[in-house]
């Protein structure tokens, strides 16, 4: 398992930025976001597989930058929060500091106040 920096440019930002995101967080066992356009990826694939899956979602004239790294880094005024994939029948502790996504569906709670009848026209 190795961790990766992954890193794009948009030359234009709204255009698939939220798909990218999306396929960067599928990437690996985990994720984490420092900046924007910046993210690490813990991952068993090799750069190219992750260049290979993201490429087709950039234009020619975008850019993307994806690098084995080292534990060490030095960050200013960001910081690390890492995000696991949920896999099914993966017990989280509720009261746990990890937040796996994407979240399970969970069945409808009831509502806290009983919805009240409407009122007939006289």
């Amino acid at each position: 398992m190795r961790t990766y920096l992954i890193s794009y440019d948009l030359a234009q930002p709204n255009r698939n930025q939220h798909v990218l995101a999306q396929v960067i967080m599928g990437l690996g066992d985990k994720w984490a976001r420092p900046l924007s356009n910046t993210w690490y990826v813990t991952s068993d694939r090799e750069e190219f597989e992750l260049e290979t899956e993201l490429k087709e979602l950039l234009a020619e004239e975008d850019g993307l930058v994806i690098q084995a790294t080292k534990r060490e880094a030095v960050m200013t005024n960001t910081s690390l929060r890492w995000f696991r994939q949920r896999r099914p029948g993966l017990d989280l502790a509720p009261d746990g500091n990890v937040i796996a996504f994407p979240l399970p569906a969970v069945a409808a709670a009831e509502p806290m106040e009983p919805e009240l009848p409407f009122a007939r026209a006289g």
